[in-house]
């Protein structure tokens, strides 16, 4: 992984959790950066190795949105929307996730970079939309984000422990 990944990563773990949102900004950035470093690599396995920190990292950032953080949201706002449309965008990520796990990268490694393209596409367009258009709306909201970053921290560190 390489430098700026790390430094993304480390500053998740600070001893303070970090507001609710910023939290997620760090996912989301982590794994751009973890797209671009996948983009200029050059051997298979390193790809690999890569497409595999990718899934892990998407894997439990999703599952902490949806158990945690789209719950909450979806009461505080009374949104009937943003929300839904967030999950269905998760399930597809999934569903990408499952193809790239379970498909190796030698046997047809176009069709493996095709859906990490497609991967790659569909979550900045999903970040883009959280960050603005959920986001500003989550913070207008009294829902105590310190706490609720709390909480989604410790489930982080929890599945991470878990899936590693």
């Amino acid at each position: 992984m390489v430098a700026t990944a790390k430094k993304i990563q480390s500053d998740t773990k600070i001893s303070k959790a970090p507001e609710a949102t910023a939290l997620l900004r760090a996912d989301h950035k982590l794994v751009n950066s973890l797209f671009e470093e996948y983009e200029n690599a050059r051997s298979l396995a390193k790809k690999k190795s890569i497409i595999d920190e990718i899934c892990l990292e998407l894997t439990v950032h999703a599952q902490i949105e949806e158990e945690i953080f789209y719950p909450k949201v979806k009461q505080a706002l009374k949104d009937h929307e943003l929300v839904p449309e967030a999950i269905v965008e998760h399930d597809t990520v999934k569903q990408l996730i499952a193809q790239l796990q379970s498909q190796d990268i030698e046997q047809d490694k176009d069709d493996y970079n095709a859906k990490v393209t497609v991967l790659s596409e569909y979550v900045k367009h999903h970040v883009k939309e959280e960050q603005n258009e959920l986001f500003p709306k989550v913070k207008e909201t009294k829902l105590d984000l310190y706490e609720l970053g709390e909480q989604l921290l410790k489930r982080k560190e929890e599945l991470m422990a878990k899936l590693k």
